[in-house]
């Protein structure tokens, strides 16, 4: 295989993207812009949809997944349905009628997916079944970092500074909710809200007191029976992305940014984060000179710490007192052009076309397997 991968003139990339979660829509707003960004020079791409049934589909490479008159994105279920790599890395084209045709060998999948069935490590673990090479974290990392009840555990193994949070399990909350109620009163009001195993805002909600608790646990059950609900914190949310580097050399942290939410959001929330014009990024976030050097090295600690490859957004409060927090850090953080990490790269020296290019040729030279 390796001597076929060499005597191409031009990688063979998979972008997918999509998926059977309530962050579809976000996952297609970020491969619409690697999908623009991406050196056609350099690489041969195939745009690959996963329905919300879960079909894989070759897509158009052309087709806007903007959010185009307050209506989200989606992947169309018409198209050339695709059989899943094989052992060979090969893409099978099913049309039907037709006798199944090979598009050949793919050298990289860039998974640009997020929340449950791709960012968790269930296509990594696919892809890492067929012996193909791809963008971004591994199993386990991606398991950890999905499930922010595990990653807080293990950053805070990692003596990183995490804040008070209590997991409210399925059982534990239909059979014994009294002493889960008792377990978050103890954390102080008001506390965040959220799915455990969930990104991009969904399914959060600020719960003030024990009534408005108990409706925002059922929000977030919506989106996963495991909950996570968090002492607020307060304080300034600061962000840093951290970026693997090629050989042996460390990974590397941006500029931290701050977020500035705009308008009536009381959070960082979905709206705040994917409509325009909702938010601001500060670039560098005005810290002192040695808060922002034990935040980037935090950063670094935490994406080591799980074991990341690729990207990762680590996210932080600056509290009024001058500590750090850390939140939780994303192994696939939103990826459009205007998301927070790539505007903190690009602000550190790395534009958008320039990053999707090292994340690829990072995959290509990553050996597959164990490592």
């Amino acid at each position: 295989m390796n001597e076929v991968r060499e005597s191409r003139s031009r990688i063979r990339v998979a972008v997918v993207f999509g998926g059977r979660n309530s962050e579809h829509a976000v996952s297609l707003m970020g491969a619409g812009s690697v999908l623009e960004a991406i050196d056609r020079s350099k690489y041969e791409v195939f745009p690959i949809g996963i329905a919300q049934d879960g079909r894989w589909v070759l897509a158009s490479g052309s087709q806007s997944y903007a959010i185009e008159a307050g209506r989200l994105p989606s992947v169309e279920e018409s198209g050339t349905a695709l059989a899943l790599p094989s052992e060979s890395g090969s893409l099978v084209a099913l049309e039907p009628g037709q006798i199944p045709r090979s598009l050949g060998e793919v050298d990289v999948v860039f998974p640009v997916m997020h929340g449950p069935f791709g960012e968790d490590g269930t296509i990594q673990g696919l892809l890492e079944m067929a012996g193909v090479r791809y963008v971004g974290s591994g199993v386990l990392a991606s398991a950890v970092g999905m499930d922010k009840a595990y990653m807080k555990l293990v950053l805070r193994a990692a003596g990183l500074p995490v804040g008070p949070f209590v997991v409210v399990r399925d059982r534990d909350w239909r059979t014994d909710r009294a002493r889960v109620l008792k377990e978050v009163e103890e954390l102080g009001w008001p506390v965040f809200v959220k799915p455990a195993r969930a990104g991009s805002s969904q399914g959060i909600s600020k719960a003030h007191d024990v009534e408005s608790l108990e409706a925002a646990v059922e929000f977030a059950r919506a989106h996963d029976p495991k909950v996570l609900v968090e002492a607020a914190i307060v304080g300034r949310e600061i962000e840093c992305a951290v970026l693997e580097s090629f050989g042996d050399a460390p990974a590397e942290a941006s500029m931290p940014g701050e977020v500035l939410v705009r308008g009536e959001h009381e959070f960082f929330d979905f709206e705040a984060k994917y409509y325009p014009d909702q938010m601001a990024l500060d670039v560098p976030a005005d810290l002192p000179e040695e808060t922002i050097e034990a935040l980037r090295a935090m950063a670094v600690q935490a994406f080591e710490s799980l074991g990341c490859e690729g990207l990762s957004r680590v996210d932080f409060f600056y509290t009024p007192s001058g500590e750090l927090v850390l939140n939780e850090i994303n192994t696939m953080p939103g990826f459009t052009s205007l998301s927070v990490a790539p505007q903190l790269w690009a602000a550190s020296g790395l534009p958008y076309a320039d990053l999707v290019d090292r994340l690829i040729q990072l995959a290509y030279n990553r050996p597959a397997g164990l490592r």
